[in-house]
This record gives structure tokens, sequence and C-alpha cells, in this order.
């Protein structure tokens, strides 16, 4: 059995330049993107003010994953740490599978996001060119992240710095339009409180992004948990922050009834003030997502070439800049022929979660299998929590995954048709570029224990289907 060393294998290329700071900015970047500016209406109808109950158990499925990546992250952090895990302690072909599928949806997720900064720049600026201005964001954001993952992870800092002076404002200036008795009441009850929950938990989707660079991260096995917890703390706070002072200023049916609730609370409290700060703050953070969003993408990508279930082109490091380069343009590329898929954005919201689900799903699993197969993985762990807790924690995880992702087959159909189609490319491909791999060169991962470590191999030989 090979010793599973922080700077991994497949990691060594890549530089480690991003610290505690960046990584709690890249968490909470991500999960503060799109949702603040478009759930609070409809969570408002459902639930009334009883959303802020709402939010509050809305995170309780991210605390639950947010526990299991901080495990997972304190014993092994990687490079496209969540494919690797599930590589290593499910099975090659389970990884595949899920990293596949957030291909397509995450090409979806670059595509909102875009087109929802887009939309709120419109309100200020008549007859913007939606396509251009995405594939100049696009452009922005790829050189961001081709010259450094520091260079992306300052630049997400600062982002994220000034997307929460411009929250602070608006709750500041809300706060003196507060009326507690627009809360009330507080407690409607738990059916519509429950009913509210899925639109919420959109809102802490991403917060684990940071665990996805553990080759580029100063003292991994200490920092991606603590900038994890940090993160998850931080954008609870930022969100409960926003819902009260907004339900506060004008109640849950105003907020209900606008189709921008934000900008709707801001102008109660700042009059002509209100457009401006809103569509800057959304400006601030959906670029900051964005930027997110592109830099796990590329990683997941690095490392399936590192694997050898992508080409090995995608593993190639920039010999300069210590960036996945090539992976990087993939994902430029792709994001701008993303451009022509369906304006619906509900379907693109279901295709983004569903992958994320299966994520969680697979990585809770994995850590369910060092439990239960690789104690010489769990004794290395920086976090030591006790194996019962994190045996409850990953099947709890694995419940809420599947429970989320059927409760999104009721709203809309279309992208699990997508998402299944998808699936069988995925699978062809597979096959296909196992079969044409020499006899030889085929090692078995079934025949290999849970979670045989492949990083000293990894450059030389694919992976096999089941």
């Amino acid at each position: 059995m090979k010793d599973h060393s922080a700077a991994a294998t497949e990691d060594k290329a890549l530089k480690r330049s991003v610290g505690l700071t960046d990584l709690v900015m890249l968490g909470a970047g991500s999960a503060i993107g799109v949702s603040i500016f478009t759930v609070l209406g409809p969570a408002a109808k459902v639930a009334g003010s009883g959303l802020l109950i709402a939010t509050v158990l809305a995170a309780v499925p991210m605390v639950i994953f947010g526990f299991v990546y901080a495990f997972m992250a304190s014993a092994l952090p990687k490079t496209g740490a969540s494919y690797e895990w599930q590589r290593e302690f499910v099975h090659p072909f389970a990884g595949f599978v899920v990293v596949w599928l957030r291909i397509i949806g995450n090409v979806a997720l670059m595509v909102l996001l875009a087109r929802v900064l887009v939309a709120y720049l419109s309100m200020v600026w008549s007859g913007i060119p939606t396509v251009p201005v995405m594939l100049g964001l696009f452009t922005v954001v790829f050189g961001l992240n081709y010259f450094g993952a520091s260079i992306a992870a300052r630049a997400q800092t600062v982002l994220m710095l000034l997307l929460l002076a411009v929250f602070a404002l608006f709750v500041g200036f809300g706060a003196h339009e507060f009326s507690s008795a627009q809360l009330e009441p507080l407690f409607p009850g738990w059916s519509p409180i429950l009913a509210a929950i899925p639109l919420l938990v959109s809102l802490f989707l991403g917060i684990e992004s940071n665990t996805e660079i553990g080759g580029e991260v100063r003292n991994a096995e200490r920092n991606i948990p603590l900038g994890l917890v940090l993160a998850l703390g931080l954008t609870a706070l930022v969100y409960l922050s926003i819902s009260v002072v907004a339900l506060g200023a004008v109640g849950p049916v105003k907020l209900a009834d606008s189709s921008a609730p934000l900008l709707t609370a801001a102008r109660h409290a700042l009059g002509t003030w209100a457009t401006p700060l809103i569509v800057t703050a959304a400006f601030l953070s959906l670029l900051k997502s964005l930027n997110a969003t592109l830099l796990v993408f590329t990683r997941f990508l690095f490392a399936m070439g590192q694997a050898g279930v992508l080409p090995s082109g995608m593993a190639k490091v920039h010999p300069r800049w210590k960036t996945p380069h090539v992976a990087t343009t993939v994902v430029f590329l792709a994001s701008v022929l993303g451009t022509a898929v369906s304006q619906d954005i509900l379907p693109l919201l279901l295709a983004v979660n569903i992958p994320t689900m299966l994520k969680y799903f697979g990585t809770c699993l994995a850590s369910l299998n060092v439990i239960r197969s690789r104690p010489d993985v769990y004794a290395r762990a920086r976090l030591q929590f006790s194996q019962t807790l994190i045996v409850i924690a990953s099947v709890a995880g694995m419940i809420a995954a599947v429970v989320l992702i059927a409760l999104g087959f009721e709203t809309d159909w279309r992208p699990y048709a997508l998402l299944a189609v998808w699936t069988v490319a995925g699978v062809s491909y597979w096959l296909v570029r196992v079969h044409r791999q020499r006899p030889g060169r085929i090692e078995s991962a079934s025949a290999s224990p849970v979670g045989h470590d492949a990083s000293a191999e990894i450059d030389r030989r694919p992976e096999t289907a089941p």
C-alpha cells in the first residue's frame, strides 16, 4: 500500500499558493451567487416569513455534506478531490460517471450565471447585447484562471470583499426600515416551511468548492477543512442577514409578488440608489461565481486527464504559470458553445443540481468505505472524528442527496432526460476508450483493494470499466 501524502504525484506540478483566506472566499463565493437574487420571492410565496426557519433547515444537508468533505480533505487533500475520492474509495467507473455528468452541469452553470448577470446589467444598460457580453465575461475569468490559481483566488477574495461591503450597505440602510410586524407569523406551520426547503437548498450549493484544489493549497490538511467551516458560517450569516432585512422592510407578500425581490426591498430602503446598488451586488456576486465555477471545473478535468479517462492533454501543466492550461481552455470553449443552450433557466438550474447531488452521494459513500476498509486513511486524518459519527453523517448525506434529486423530478423532468442521454454518451465513451487499450496496460480496479492508491501510475495506465 502506497503512502497517501498531501503532495500526491498528480498534484506536484501545480503550485501551492492558495491560503486560508482565499479558501474561505472561494467556498462562500461559490455559494453566494445567483440564488440570493432569485430565490427569496418563490420561497416567500411558499412559506411567508417562515422562509427564515426554512433557510436554517436548508443548511442542514450542507452541514452534513460539509462534515464529510472536511473529514476527507483532512485525510487526503487532492486536486479534483470529489472525483479522486470516488475513484479510489468507491470505483473508478463511479467516479467517471459522476464527473461526466458534472461536465454538462458546470457548462449549464456557467451559462446560467452569465445570463443572469447580463439580465441585471440590462437594468442600467438598455439594449445590452447578451451573447457578446457573455463571451466577454467568459474571457475575463478564463484569463484570471489561465495565469495561476493564486491570481484567480486573489480575484475571488477581492470580489467577495467588495460584495460583502455592498451587502453591508443594504443591511445597514434596510435596518432603518425594519418592522418586526412584517415577520408575523414567523412560524406559519411545518408544511409551508418544509415545502420551501428544496428551493433554499440551492443557497448553499458549492460551499465545498475549496476541496477541489487540494494540490494548490498550503497546509491543505488543516486549511481546507477550516476554510470550509468558515465559508459555511459566513454564507449562513450573509443569507440570514439579507433575508431578515428584506422581510422586515417590505414583508413576505411584496417579496413573493416581485420578480426581483432583493431589488424591491432595496428600493423601499434606498429609493433611487437601490438599482445601482443591487446591480453592483449582482455583478460582483455572479462574476465571482463564474470565476469559482471555472476554477473548480478545470480541476476535475485535470484529475480525469491524470487518471487516463480523458485525453492526457487535460493533465498538462503550463511550464511557467503552473496551471492546467489545456483544461482551462477546454472549459472556456465549452462555455462559449453553451451560449446556444435553451434560455429556460429552470432546466439549467436542475441540470446543475442533479450532478452536484450525485457528487455529494458519491463522496459520502467514499467516506463510508474509508471507515469500513481503510483504517490507514482514517488514521492520518487531521480531523479525528469518531468512526460512528462519520458513518452516521455519510449515510445521512446519501439519503439527503437521493431525496433532493427526487424532489427535483417533480419540478421538471427535462433535465433528467438530458442527463440520461449524456450518461449513455459517457458510458459509450468509457467502453470505447477501455477497448482501445492494450490488455497488458489495463488493470482491473475491482481486483484491487478499495481505495488502492494509483497516484504513481496514473500517467501510464487508464482505469477500467466495472
